[in-house]
């Protein structure tokens, strides 16, 4: 998998919007193998991190912590 992505769940303070962003640019770059996709792909790139950005909000928000 991608090393440059780190674990959002337990970052303190929480990760923020660019945080969670910048971990679904990073995937989306993985998967596709673009750094930047050329002008009839750029839609379809940016679109897919922003809804993984939204999806893995979602999931951040919805996991629970195991009690200490």
């Amino acid at each position: 998998m991608c090393r440059s992505i780190k674990v959002l769940r337990k970052q303190t303070p929480r990760a923020t919007r660019e945080d969670i962003s910048a971990a679904a640019l990073q995937f989306v770059r993985k998967v596709s193998g673009f750094h930047k996709p050329s002008k009839a792909n750029q839609e379809a790139f940016e679109a897919a991190v922003r809804e993984i950005t939204a999806v893995t909000a979602r999931l951040l928000d919805r996991l629970e912590s195991a009690p200490r």
